[in-house]
């Protein structure tokens, strides 16, 4: 449609829009998703003509109206893990899919690697670290390592530490993601040699109903902070039809939001590992149990409940969705 016959088809409709301003809020916000319309219309065949700018200008002031004098609800917190970090998980669900696919990759290199040469594990990890295991395990006690210190100090520098790694994740992928791939790359290859070194000493079941008992959140945490760096990455490499900087925003923003969704999960991990992966004398019924929920959760959180309310909801009443003026 030409331009002089989109603005003469619609004139008069956005000048009564603009006599509306003051009426109620449900005429408001209907007056709001119409103009909205017309702006993503003219920005996509008229991108830098003055009906664009006009009605750029026009869908603000409805914007400022609507929400001016509106407070923020008391639940947004709930509201946040609830509906908006779950949506953001099924925007970006390519990207959080590549990085676990990235993690995968990793660790089978860091098992072949383990395999070929057995040098690579105390290169990771320290010739003490890997000696004192050595003799762990010769005294029947493979994973004393996580019974050493006290239960709360070990959590709270797990927790740091985790933390710490996960921000490092989501910011490094602002290389171009090649920078969170790379931390990726070195905690793959660590999982993996260290898991084929304990089923080279004949414990690596062991091994997974211990340590997997925190690994199952804390791995799938890192998998999906990587996912958090990508997302941020991307948008700075593929900034589709917006402008770099306005993608790079965006981007930001919901890579932030799987950062700090994920704090409660690496707290949790930590929890595990310092007060409860400390007793590996536990049933393996117990220990497994622990391991299934943890992967039970989030498979549901991150895949499944997303996709459900991706079903369910529309783009009006969810905060994910954002109008970009």
């Amino acid at each position: 449609m030409r331009e002089a016959l989109f603005i003469k088809q619609n004139s008069q409709r956005w000048k009564d829009y603009e006599d509306l301003k003051t009426k109620g809020p449900d005429e408001l916000a209907d007056c709001f998703i119409s103009i909205t319309d017309d702006l993503a219309y003219a920005k996509t065949f008229y991108p830098n003509s003055n009906t664009t700018k006009y009605l750029n200008g026009l869908a603000s002031s409805f914007h400022q109206s609507i929400y001016k004098n509106k407070k923020e609800k008391a639940n947004r917190f709930i509201t946040f893990w609830r509906y908006e970090l779950p949506l953001v998980f099924y925007k970006h669900r390519k990207p959080l899919l590549y990085s676990l696919l990235f993690f995968f990759t990793f660790s089978l290199m860091g098992v072949l690697s383990a395999r070929y040469d057995d040098s690579i594990l105390r290169s990771i990890a320290g010739n003490d670290y890997v000696n004192n295991t050595n003799e762990n395990i010769a005294k029947g006690d493979p994973f004393a390592v996580y019974k050493q210190g006290g239960e709360f100090f070990m959590f709270i520098r797990i927790a740091l530490n985790n933390i710490r790694v996960e921000l490092g994740i989501f910011a490094m992928g602002i290389f171009f993601s090649v920078g969170g791939i790379s931390i990726l790359l070195y905690n793959g290859i660590m999982l993996g040699s260290f898991q084929y070194y304990f089923f080279s000493k004949g414990v690596g079941w062991q091994s997974v109903f211990v340590i997997w008992i925190h690994g199952t959140l804390e791995i799938s945490a890192i998998i999906l902070a990587g996912g958090a760096g990508l997302v941020l990455g991307n948008s700075l490499l593929f900034p589709k039809t917006y402008k770099r900087i306005i993608s790079l925003k965006n981007g930001a923003k919901d890579g932030l939001k799987i950062a700090i969704g994920l704090i409660p999960i690496f707290l949790t991990a930590a929890f595990f590992e310092g007060f409860v992966t400390r007793h590996t004398e536990m049933p393996v019924w117990l220990s497994g149990s622990i391991l299934l929920s943890s992967l039970t959760f989030i498979i549901w959180y991150v895949i499944l409940y997303p996709a459900y309310l991706n079903r369910k909801s529309t783009y009006h009443n969810l905060t994910i969705n954002e109008t970009t003026y």
